[in-house]
């Protein structure tokens, strides 16, 4: 072992030369490519959160819009948002809402642009009486 630390034939450089390069490419890969999962488990959470808004107030009005502009402001994230009913929604009707947002991958410095579409839905039902 001592005479192979001690061989200057320099038969390992090349390798570690391309191992480091290969590391150092995987490492640009991940750092593109991990804020897509963060924008996608925040935006689930935006869809989470907005149709639990829906359910305690029991229509998609004005009280949505004002979370769906809390959650823009603290996300960052801007979705489009459909949901499955508008309006008054009566007790134990059940309410779907649908995010979608377009993120991009670029890949290592600006070669390449991979656009990608994030979907996420949440659904519940409501839990108002309406008369």
């Amino acid at each position: 072992m001592k005479k192979i630390l001690k061989s200057k034939r320099g038969e390992g450089y090349i390798d570690v030369c391309v191992l480091v390069l290969c590391a150092m490419m995987v490492i640009a890969l991940a750092v593109q490519v991990l804020p897509v999962f963060i924008a996608k488990n925040q935006l689930d959470t935006y869809a989470t959160e907005l149709c639990r808004e829906a359910e305690i107030s029991g229509r998609v009005s004005s009280e949505t819009s004002r979370r769906a502009a809390v959650l823009t402001e603290q996300t960052g994230l801007t979705p489009r948002i459909s949901w499955s009913k508008t309006g008054n929604i009566q007790l134990n009707q059940e309410i779907t809402v649908t995010l979608t947002l377009e993120k991009n991958i670029g890949m290592f410095g600006g070669f390449g642009s991979f656009p990608i579409t994030l979907r996420s839905e949440a659904s519940g039902k409501s839990e108002v009486y309406h008369k």
